[in-house]
């Protein structure tokens, strides 16, 4: 029987995604980190480079391996994709289990195959589950031992704030409220729409997270792209690829900070309440570019995406250009590494009043879980680094690894970290949606598995 001419570029992409095609990184690991990464001459070519680990889980007793004097156990397991971790005033802690939502509208040719080949091998196919899980630690031996739906029939949920008696959940395409009484492990009442988030019908970067502002009256909510540069217009992108600030008083919002491809975790600076966020650039320049980076957000600044990145290097694929913008492109603070993808970020003291309770080199910084490369050979990311922090900034060159070991020796992943926050109890909690964990680490000598 003769194949379609789409199975065989399903096919053809397939084998070349297995082999790992297209360029090599040329740079060492550390020149794309810190304040000032190395940027090369782009690298541009029909098919991507294809090169991403296969997700497999965790066998029976292995678990990441946490830095020096750390130790880490399973909080809870057994979920569906947990995407995001957050805790509340009581120390339960909420895991939103959740994939992206099924398109109205897809891509088509050789970057879309790409990418559906991508997300299939690196376990991000499955129906999103939709709901938020609840899991309470009652006798405070650091697992879990009660988990119960606490909100289902949610479209795609990823980011949670709580203000007040009032429970926020960031929606792939709203932000909704419910009434919450602490103690409770299910909430059952219809959600309340605060405002509409852009999405469908491509919705390409559908995650969108929200943190209250330091008074508690607004929502910073991100919102990625509709694209990786700009290939679907410009009109697609319309309060896309930016941080959004919305009012809780009516749901009205604007655009906080523009030209961040694809923002997730954010965080408020402790020293200096800047706010502060996680960005993952754009792909298909080369494995030497770009760096994803960490940044504080400045009102009304303009980040580079499309047209720029790193400043004002141009990206000559977006047509037209628009040289006014590029002119006033704000460098990021922090280069994390190219394609590393940094989705999960919480400072060492957090918002909610948390603060991490590990060795000394970890206690003034910012947490940032790496999700993984697709894009670059070799692998990057797919660990938890630790950026340290001194006068409200970055300050050291090199990120510090925390956890790692979710590649096995045969290059595939046994676990992929998202969200990253500080428990009540001062843990450091870790979302896994490979390997379906939420991860606790904690200071002292490392255990056997549990």
């Amino acid at each position: 029987m003769r194949s379609s001419p789409a199975m065989i570029i399903i096919t053809g992409i397939l084998a070349l995604a297995l082999a790992g095609c297209g360029d090599s990184s040329k740079l060492p690991e550390q020149a794309s980190h810190g304040p000032n990464p190395t940027i090369p001459e782009p690298v541009t070519s029909l098919i991507p480079t294809l090169h991403v680990a296969k997700a497999v889980g965790w066998p029976e007793g292995v678990k990441p391996k946490p830095a020096a004097g750390m130790n880490v156990n399973a909080f809870a397991s057994g979920f569906d994709h947990p995407r995001w971790v957050y805790v509340l005033p009581n120390g339960d802690v909420l895991v939103a289990e959740s994939n992206a939502p099924p398109k109205e509208q897809g891509g088509s040719g050789p970057r879309a195959w790409a990418q559906s080949i991508v997300m299939w091998w690196a376990g991000a196919k499955p129906k999103s589950a939709n709901r938020i899980t609840l899991v309470r630690d009652k006798d405070g031996d650091g697992v879990g031992e009660t988990k119960t739906v606490f909100l289902k029939d949610l479209m795609s949920p990823f980011g949670m704030a709580l203000i007040g008696d009032n429970l926020y959940v960031a929606n792939a395409d709203a932000i909704v409220r419910f009434k919450y009484t602490e103690g409770a492990t299910e909430i059952t009442a219809p959600a309340e729409k605060v405002t509409d988030l852009p999405g469908g019908p491509l919705n390409h970067h559908w995650t969108k997270n929200i943190l209250p502002s330091k008074d508690g009256k607004k929502l910073f909510a991100t919102v990625g792209s509709n694209s990786n540069a700009a290939e679907n217009g410009m009109e697609a992108e319309n309060m896309r690829a930016a941080i959004l600030e919305v009012d809780l008083a009516n749901g009205n919002k604007r655009v906080f900070g523009a030209g961040l491809r694809n923002p997730n975790g954010m965080g408020l600076e402790p020293t200096t309440g800047e706010l502060w966020t996680v960005v993952n650039e754009r792909d298909e320049l080369g494995s030497d570019l770009v760096p994803d980076y960490l940044t504080s957000v400045k009102d009304g600044g303009f980040y580079g995406w499309p047209y720029s990145y790193w400043g004002k290097h141009v990206d000559t694929r977006v047509k037209p250009q628009n040289p006014e913008l590029v002119a006033k492109a704000i460098v990021p603070d922090y280069a994390l590494g190219n394609h590393v993808a940094p989705l999960g970020m919480t400072f060492a003291q957090t918002s909610e009043g948390n603060t991490v309770k590990l060795p000394q080199q970890f206690l003034s910084g910012v947490f940032v879980g790496e999700h993984g490369s697709w894009n670059r050979k070799p692998l990057s990311g797919y660990k938890v680094v630790f950026v340290p922090f001194a006068n409200g900034k970055p300050s050291a060159n090199l990120p510090l690894d925390v956890l790692t070991g979710f590649i096995s020796d045969e290059g595939k992943a046994l676990g992929r970290p998202v969200g990253v926050t500080v428990a009540k109890d001062g843990a450091l909690l870790v979302a896994d949606d490979v390997g379906n964990v939420i991860w606790r680490v904690t200071a002292g000598a490392q255990t056997s598995a549990k």
